[in-house]
C-alpha cells in the first residue's frame, strides 16, 4: 500500500456490521492518523434470507464479498464479527489482527413469563447442541435478520418462544433490555461460546497486515488464534456444534461428540493447549 490519503473500510450493512466499522475507523483514526471512508455491501448472506445458512455454505456466505473487494484493491480491510470468519482465508488475504473482545457469552433471550419454551430460535447447531438437555422436548426455529428484527420477531409476530443472541452484540447495540423479553446471559459452564465470539476482526490484503497490527489487543489475538485453531483441527465450522473460548485464563471447550471440560491455560503456551484439547477427543 502507498501511504493512501483514505483507507477504505469494507463491512456488511447491518447496524452491528456499521457499528463495529465505525469503532475501526475510529482506531485507525487516533493510532494512524489515516483518513477513511466506510464501504457498506450486500453479503450472499444477506440477501438469501430464506436459506438455512448451515446447509449452504456456512461462515463463507457472509464475507465473500467484502474478500473479493480486497483483492480487486476495491477496499483496505474489511471488518468482521470474528466468530463468523471462516478458518482459511483467501490466497492474497489474512487476518491482520483482533480488536479488543467484548463479553464472548451467549444470552438466551425468552419471553417474559416463560421459564420452558416450547419453541426456540437459533440455527446454530453448537447452541442448539447445549441447550437440548435444558429445553427436553423444545422445538427449534430459525429467526433471520439483524438483532433488532430478531427480537421484534419474538415480542411482536410470535415466531418463537425465545432465541439466544452474543452478548457482544447486544452490548454493542445497546440493548440492555428489550420489551417484553428477559435477557438471562449464560456462564461458561452452561453454553461454550464459538470461536472468536466478540472480538472484531481486521482483514487486509497479506503485504498490509503490519499496518493494522496496532489496532489489536494482545489478549485478544492470542485467545482468538488459539480458538481457531482448535476449530480448525477439529474440523469446525457452521455445520459443527462446537464451541471454544479462551476466557479469565481459563480454556472452554465443548464438542458434541465429546462434551465439554475446561482447565487453566495462563501459563500454557499455544501447543500446549493443542495438545490437552487432543488428549481429550482421543
Amino acid at each position: 500500500m502507498n501511504s493512501p490519503r483514505k483507507l477504505r473500510i469494507a463491512t456488511r450493512k447491518s447496524p452491528l456490521a456499521l457499528w463495529q466499522a465505525k469503532r475501526v475507523e475510529h482506531l485507525i483514526r487516533e493510532n494512524l492518523g489515516f483518513d477513511t471512508q466506510i464501504v457498506p455491501m450486500s453479503t450472499t448472506g444477506d440477501k438469501q434470507s430464506q436459506w438455512n445458512l448451515s446447509e449452504k455454505g456456512g461462515k463463507g456466505l457472509f464475507t465473500k464479498e467484502l474478500e473479493e473487494s480486497l483483492l480487486r484493491n476495491e477496499t483496505d480491510l474489511a471488518v468482521h464479527s470474528a466468530k463468523d470468519m471462516p478458518t482459511d482465508c483467501p490466497e492474497g488475504l489474512t487476518l491482520a489482527t483482533f480488536v479488543e473482545r467484548e463479553d464472548p457469552r451467549d444470552v438466551l433471550v425468552l419471553k417474559e413469563g416463560i421459564d420452558n419454551p416450547k419453541r426456540m430460535a437459533t440455527g446454530s447447531p453448537r447452541r442448539r447442541a447445549q441447550l437440548r438437555n435444558r429445553f427436553e422436548g423444545c422445538e427449534w426455529t430459525q429467526l433471520r435478520g439483524n438483532v433488532e428484527t430478531r427480537l421484534r420477531k419474538i415480542v411482536e409476530q410470535d415466531e418463537a418462544d425465545g432465541t439466544i443472541l452474543a452478548a457482544a452484540g447486544l452490548a454493542r447495540l445497546g440493548f440492555k433490555s428489550f420489551s417484553g423479553l428477559k435477557f438471562i446471559y449464560l456462564s461458561m459452564q452452561e453454553m461454550v461460546p464459538a470461536a472468536g465470539q466478540g472480538a472484531i476482526a481486521i482483514q487486509s490484503r497479506y503485504e498490509d497486515k503490519e499496518l493494522f497490527t496496532v489496532l489489536g489487543n494482545p489478549d485478544t489475538q492470542r485467545a482468538v488464534i488459539t480458538e481457531r485453531k482448535i476449530l480448525d483441527r477439529q474440523g469446525g465450522g457452521c455445520q459443527v456444534a462446537l464451541g471454544v473460548c479462551m476466557h479469565n485464563q481459563k480454556l472452554y471447550f465443548f464438542d458434541e461428540a465429546f462434551g465439554r471440560f475446561s482447565f487453566d491455560c495462563e501459563n500454557l503456551n499455544e501447543k500446549e493447549i493443542l495438545n490437552k484439547i487432543d488428549e481429550f477427543v482421543r
